[in-house]
């Protein structure tokens, strides 16, 4: 059986205030995701579907708010705190609270697509 912790994941990318550990398993990517600052993920996303995250995630909030805007569904918002775990469906975008915490699991294909519009979106800093 395969595992991985925020400890010791293999990958780990720092994006201006947002720190990912991930490793890929099996399909999957397992992601431990920490923001240092108020996040707002919409310019990010720019160019896909919707101009949101095209990709499903399942996961849980270990610190901290994150809310998630769904602009197909007339601007629904979901809010997810500490101890909530979660599914998100495509067509969604973040935005996270400093000192955010979460843990979530991912199709690793369709990730992909969404980390490269999201590094070709990114500010420089």
């Amino acid at each position: 059986m395969a595992k991985v912790s925020r400890d010791n994941a293999a990958q780990v990318s720092t994006h201006g205030p947002v720190v990912d550990r991930h490793e890929d398993i099996d399909g999957y990517t397992v992601d431990f995701v920490t923001f240092t600052e108020d996040v707002d993920g919409t310019a990010l996303f720019r160019g896909l579907p919707g101009d949101a995250c095209s990709c499903p995630h399942w996961g849980y909030v270990l610190k901290g708010r994150l809310t998630y805007r769904f602009p197909d569904d007339g601007g629904r918002e979901e809010v997810f705190e500490e101890g909530d775990a979660f599914y998100l469906p495509r067509g969604h975008v973040p935005f996270a609270a400093a000192g955010s915490e979460v843990v979530q699991f991912s199709p690793t294909a369709e990730l992909r697509v969404v980390e490269e519009a999201m590094r070709a979106n990114m500010p420089e800093r």
